[in-house]
């Protein structure tokens, strides 16, 4: 099946009027020139890769949209689906915590974390896009590691990064910041809040002995079983060096520009989250993704909690990036598909799965029509594939 008339986004340039041929899943030709009789006109939109996210927050608020209101795990998991491929995204990596005590309650218990992971990978076949699971793993709560290790055993982990949430550090630097978040996310009273920050910040410090025993072995884990490490958060030069001894391979949504510089110099990865990048700024006061980018110091969009921000921030970086549309696109596809091993897809070349995103760049841009290896998954209904 060919595709023509598209602006067809490659690793290093764009193709201004091109056509894509389409065979048994895969990529087989690029032609330089429109194609005639094709069963797809693209009357000049984009056609890019699909994009490859590697760390999205929405499963658990698809699954219970509000506190202790529990969806069926089928219907949730469809949402989820739904949401990824009219976001572009062909290759979703869901991020699900490992942290009984965190603000989502018993959503982060471990039993509810590991359900909703087996129900996920159960559901494979019956979802449209290549879903894939991220454990986030909670450094301060040993606890996880026997449940976090049998889910890499029997393969249902893909990815593991390494949180420490901590009050004071790492995303949670500014304490008063915090503090003032506490009171409107939980509903308690300035005193309240400050005790309960006060709370977690003893706790790491009892969990101190442990912490070392509990990053080897979830380390040692990984490398046996092949999995990608990343790290999270981090906020000094000592901690990515840490993070580094370790095995992580990439730097999630560092903090600070020292330790995206410190990232960089160690040869990680870095990811920062597509909404950042869209608006220009860190909902929690940290560093910048556009800066970061600007500096030469961004590798990797991730939806983290809004997907449809990918191609908007895409967008966005791609008139600061030295390499265009083209760069810009490979933050969220190449690049993270590279970093976590997926030879086979995250660029447009033959050979390549057929992961593509149909898209218009007006506005803030709009996603028109997703392929997944080859096979329509999504489209508005503004194009039409003429069989035959």
């Amino acid at each position: 099946m060919w595709l023509s008339d598209f602006r067809i986004v490659l690793p290093d340039r764009v193709i201004p009027n091109g056509a894509l041929c389409i065979e048994d899943g895969v990529i087989s030709e690029i032609s330089e020139m429109p194609v005639a009789g094709a069963a797809l006109e693209g009357q000049g939109l984009l056609l890019m890769p699909g994009f490859v996210d590697m760390h999205g927050d929405m499963i658990e608020r698809e699954v219970e949209p509000r506190p202790n209101v529990k969806m069926p795990m089928e219907l949730g998991l469809r949402d989820l689906d739904r949401k990824l491929k009219v976001s572009g995204v062909t290759t979703g990596y869901a991020a699900v915590s490992f942290n009984p005590k965190s603000a989502y309650g018993h959503m982060r218990s471990y039993d509810h974390s590991q359900a909703m992971l087996r129900a996920l990978k159960g559901m494979r076949g019956a979802l449209k896009v290549d879903h894939k699971v991220h454990a986030r793993f909670e450094v301060t709560f040993p606890g996880a590691l026997e449940v976090v290790e049998e889910l890499i055993a029997d393969g249902t982990v893909d990815l593991v990064s390494l949180t420490d949430h901590t009050p004071g550090q790492g995303q949670y630097r500014d304490l008063e910041r915090l503090k003032a978040r506490t009171v409107v996310e939980r509903g308690l009273s300035v005193e309240e809040a400050a005790q309960a920050v006060q709370a977690r910040i003893d706790e790491r410090r009892q969990a101190t002995g442990d912490l070392a025993a509990t990053l080897e072995a979830i380390s040692g884990t990984c490398r046996r079983h092949g999995i990608a490490l990343a790290s999270h958060d981090d906020d000094t030069a000592e901690k990515v060096a840490l993070m580094v001894s370790l095995g992580a391979a990439i730097s999630e949504f560092p903090v600070t520009e020292e330790a995206a510089q410190a990232a960089r110099a160690a040869g990680l990865m870095t990811a920062m989250g597509a909404p950042n990048a869209l608006r220009g700024e860190s909902y929690s006061g940290n560093l910048s993704a556009r800066a970061a980018h600007k500096a030469g110091l961004l590798d990797i969009l991730a939806a983290d909690y809004h997907p449809s921000a990918i191609l908007p921030a895409v967008l966005v970086l791609a008139a600061q990036d030295p390499d265009g549309l083209s760069g810009a696109t490979r933050l969220a596809s190449a690049n993270p598909a590279r970093a976590l091993g997926l030879g086979d897809r995250g660029e447009i070349a033959p050979g390549k799965r057929a992961d593509l995103v149909i898209a218009d760049d007006q506005g803030v841009g709009h996603v028109r029509m997703t392929f997944s290896a080859g096979r329509k998954v999504f489209s508005d209904g503004s194009l039409r594939i003429v069989v035959g």
